[in-house]
């Protein structure tokens, strides 16, 4: 009986520890199910979603306060590319179709900044033509980006402690995006 009942909360630790922490997909890679698409076109494309059209965003259907995101992104235009991530964000505010708080920024020239950072310390990590790696780290009022690979930067302040998570479509002004491997991971 107490092999039993030790091997029971063995399973039982086990099976926490793999929910803990553990990253989760937040796409599929075949649908946009579990995002909501807001003011553009968006699709899936061989195993990422394409930003094809319009100024909007998509928003994932969660609210996220601390986490650990990655993904991967790339901008299809040559000439000209801008798009972003939305993080602890609230809705739209005035005439613009996107929120007002905390992006990093894929525009040309700005790509992995955010406001009161180096833009163009931050934008030499970018790699043009190839597919980027984001891991964007929110803790508290504290959020840090690695951007392929590297620290880009470091900002405090971060507030409210919870809000949207959302993929920046800004077409018209700057081509379309890709974005794939996209996993959060609760802290």
């Amino acid at each position: 009986m107490k092999k039993f009942i030790a091997a029971a909360l063995i399973t039982l630790a086990s099976c926490h520890m793999a929910l803990a922490g553990e990253p989760e997909s937040l796409f599929d890679g075949k649908t946009l199910e579990g995002w909501k698409i807001v003011t553009c076109e968006a699709e899936v494309v061989d195993g990422a979603i394409l930003l094809k059209a319009g100024n909007g965003f998509l928003q994932a259907e969660k609210q996220y306060g601390d986490f650990i995101l990655e993904c991967d992104w790339k901008a299809l235009n040559t000439e000209m590319w801008d798009s972003g991530i939305y993080f602890r964000a609230g809705d739209p505010v005035g005439k613009f179709p996107w929120p007002k708080q905390h992006q990093v920024n894929m525009r040309k020239g700005q790509e992995g900044a955010i406001g009161g950072v180096d833009k163009g310390k931050v934008s030499a990590l970018y790699k043009p033509g190839e597919w980027n790696h984001f891991k964007l780290t929110v803790k508290g009022e504290t959020a840090e980006l690695e951007f392929n690979g590297k620290k880009a930067w470091t900002r405090k302040g971060i507030t409210p402690a919870k809000g949207n998570l959302c993929l920046q479509a800004e077409v018209p002004q700057g081509g379309q995006f890709l974005f794939k491997n996209i996993t959060i991971e609760e802290l």
